[in-house]
C-alpha cells in the first residue's frame, strides 16, 4: 500500500499520512488555500514515504530499494501499522544480498 505526505516548509507542518494521490492533492490544496491564500509556498514537498515516515526521494537508491521491499513484505501481514517488522527488513536484506551474489556469480562464470 502506498503512503503519501504533504510538507509545507514555510509553516513547518506535515500532513497526516494518506493512501491515495487524490487525498494528497486535497491536503495540499486545502493547506495552500487556508494558510497561504492559494499561493504555492517555496520548497513545499509532496511525495511517497515508507512505513518509517522517510521520503523515498531523500533515500539513497540502495536504502530506497530496501525500504520498498521491506514495506511490501510488511504489508503482507498488516497494512495499517507503521514501521518494518524485523523479519521483513531481514528478508529484504537477504533478497538484495542474494540477488547481488547471483549477479556476481553469473558475471564471474561468464568470464
Amino acid at each position: 500500500m502506498r503512503r503519501y505526505r504533504y510538507r509545507c516548509t514555510v509553516c513547518r507542518t506535515t500532513s497526516p499520512v494518506v493512501h491515495q494521490l487524490d487525498d494528497l492533492k486535497a491536503e495540499g490544496d486545502a493547506h495552500r488555500q487556508t494558510v497561504h491564500g492559494g499561493h504555492f509556498p517555496d520548497d513545499e514537498l509532496t511525495g511517497e514515504i515508507d512505513r518509517l515516515g522517510r521520503w523515498y526521494a531523500a533515500l539513497s537508491p540502495l536504502a530506497a530499494l530496501h525500504a520498498r521491499i521491506a514495506d511490501a513484505i510488511s504489508d503482507l501481514r498488516d497494512i495499517k501499522t507503521a514501521g518494518h517488522y524485523w523479519w521483513a527488513s531481514a528478508g529484504a536484506a537477504f533478497l538484495i544480498g542474494g540477488s547481488a551474489a547471483l549477479v556476481l556469480f553469473a558475471v564471474s562464470a561468464a568470464l
